[in-house]
């Protein structure tokens, strides 16, 4: 996996805990969809175990 995307998945997971934000809080933050931000915390997390 590419360097800055896992930076991005780590940045959004830092985002969502540091904040208690919902995705829909995260997505509007990093102005990405609720879809896409479900995806990589659920699905990428299981990649860093």
């Amino acid at each position: 996996m590419r360097e800055y995307i896992k930076e991005r998945i780590l940045e959004e997971a830092r985002y969502i805990v540091e904040h208690e934000a919902t995705v829909r809080q995260t997505a509007k933050a990093f102005m990405s969809s609720k879809s896409t931000i479900h995806t990589v915390v659920t699905k990428q997390n299981a990649i860093f175990g």
